[in-house]
């Protein structure tokens, strides 16, 4: 079995969208495999609650009781390597997880770690992705699913969606489209990922 593990930070919708798709898809019998837990760094984020509701193992490690980012980082793969099967090693995916990961957690899992970012990459990288685009001129914005690099919002693209800026747009209504572009796009790179382990 290939295990999934979703890393959170608050509401997880893109989380929740991956674990729909899974299910309603049969991804265990397609592809053999699973989302197998969602570990957050906040103990208060909603989208611990739904994962728990749909039988998904979850975990919480506060970045907060670390003294440095490599610590934490080191104790996230030590979690996250529990979840690894003999030659099937983890699928780690990057889901509203609000942390800048240190280039040895993301070296340890090339390949197979996985983030989606709310802008058509390379273009806005890091936060206020929408302002920018629209304070920018952009006639269009996005999203980007991407295999994660020790650089920022950097690496292959998997999957990209575009949608329009509109007039009059403000970062909350382009926020909201591109979102649900988001939950098509990131289910469906993942399962093309899939096939191909």
């Amino acid at each position: 079995m290939k295990n999934i593990v979703i890393l959170i930070s608050g509401g997880g919708s893109n989380m929740a969208a991956i674990v729909k798709a899974a299910q309603r898809e049969g991804w265990v019998e397609k592809y053999g495999a699973r989302v197998a837990a969602v570990i957050s760094n906040k103990a208060e984020a909603p989208g611990l609650q739904f994962a728990s509701a749909h039988g998904i193992v979850t975990e919480v490690l506060d970045h907060k009781a670390f003294p440095s980012r490599e610590a934490f980082d080191a104790a996230l793969a030590q979690l996250i390597d529990r979840y690894d099967n003999p030659g099937q090693p983890v699928l780690v995916l990057l889901a509203g997880f609000m942390r800048i990961l240190t280039t040895g957690f993301v070296n340890r899992y090339a390949g197979r770690l996985v983030n989606i970012h709310p802008s058509l990459l390379p273009a806005f990288s890091g936060l206020h992705t929408h302002q920018r685009a629209i304070d920018a001129g952009c006639q269009v914005a996005g999203a980007t699913v991407h295999l994660v690099t020790p650089e920022l919002d950097h690496g292959p693209i998997l999957a990209q969606a575009v949608v329009p800026v509109l007039s009059g747009d403000t970062a909350d209504a382009l926020r909201a489209r591109v979102l649900t572009q988001e939950h098509l796009i990131y289910p469906q790179a993942i399962a093309g990922l899939l096939q191909k382990m």
